[in-house]
């Protein structure tokens, strides 16, 4: 099951597994501009991660003295269907709400509310939408994020690595690495990446290491520029504290992708409290947080 939005430029897919964004047709382009999911390279569209982002040590998590199973990477909601709470063309909501199942392995109570929506004012603007609510009766911690993957390179005949990463107004930027052993974040080593007017090239070896996670809301707008560094991608995501950058290294797209929280440590070894960028809820409080892809011409 999956609904459509649809305007003049743009025709939207969102299904219902997953609340994810698997097509965005660019009808002015006759062209798809998100990944194709292939599964022999990566076979995913724009997964929302939740309750983590990214891993935990040795898929086990401790929280008030009691051990849980977290397995899987990025959690669980990218994976179970979720139910439409409304839709016209413009706009579909849907939901995502803790069950015993959930609860074995993330102890909290609460209702995830994912929302697309076409900008009325921009053609080529598609703005995400999370509501998290705890409805339980103590706090709650998790951590969200966005994980699109967009079609790079967009014409025939191009290459991704004729492509541009973009940050408006940038001139240094820090990075973490993951350990690609582990998969987890090296600790107290970060790296630099230096722009040109803002620009840096997409390289060949850019992603052997798998994503560039930048932190501390050091980027709030990226973008993926074409080869003549005319914008292709823009993704802003203001507050947010971290931003990932990721690609296979042979695969055919970008991830921009907007979290709130991040994966472990590499050794980490404290509770789920101190978890690196972990977010909190208090009982009944409710979290909204959105940003926007602008898919350009």
């Amino acid at each position: 099951m999956a609904y459509i939005l649809e305007n003049q430029i743009l025709k939207v897919t969102i299904a219902e597994q997953g609340a994810e964004l698997i097509s965005v047709y660019d009808k002015e382009n006759a062209a798809e501009r998100m990944w194709d999911a292939n599964p022999n390279v990566w076979n995913r569209h724009a997964p929302i991660l939740f309750p983590f982002v990214g891993k935990v040590t040795n898929g086990i998590y401790r929280y008030k003295n009691q051990e849980y199973q977290m397995k899987i990477q990025h959690g669980f909601a990218r994976d179970l269907p979720f139910i439409c709470e409304s839709s016209t063309q413009q706009s579909v909501t849907y939901s995502l709400t803790s069950n015993p199942a959930t609860k074995e392995i993330y102890p909290f109570d609460f209702k995830l509310f994912v929302t697309h929506s076409l900008d009325p004012e921009n053609d080529r603007i598609l703005k995400i939408q999370w509501q998290i609510k705890n409805t339980g009766t103590e706090s709650m911690y998790y951590s969200i994020g966005g994980h699109p993957g967009f079609r790079t390179p967009f014409q025939a005949g191009e290459a991704r690595e004729d492509y541009y990463l973009e940050f408006p107004g940038k001139k240094t930027l820090h990075y973490l690495l993951l350990n690609p052993a582990t998969g987890f974040v090296i600790p107290n080593s970060t790296y630099h990446l230096e722009l040109e007017n803002g620009f840096c090239p997409i390289e060949k070896t850019m992603f052997d290491r798998d994503a560039l996670i930048f932190e501390n809301t050091q980027v709030e707008t990226v973008r993926i520029a074409k080869p003549n560094k005319s914008p292709y991608i823009t993704l802003t995501c203001k507050g947010f504290p971290y931003v990932g950058i990721w690609s296979k290294p042979a695969g055919e797209f970008i991830c921009l992708e907007p979290w709130f929280g991040r994966t472990d440590n590499d050794g980490f070894s404290g509770t789920l409290e101190e978890k690196p960028g972990i977010q909190l809820l208090e009982k009944a409080e409710t979290k909204q947080i959105e940003y926007q892809i602008e898919f350009h011409q």
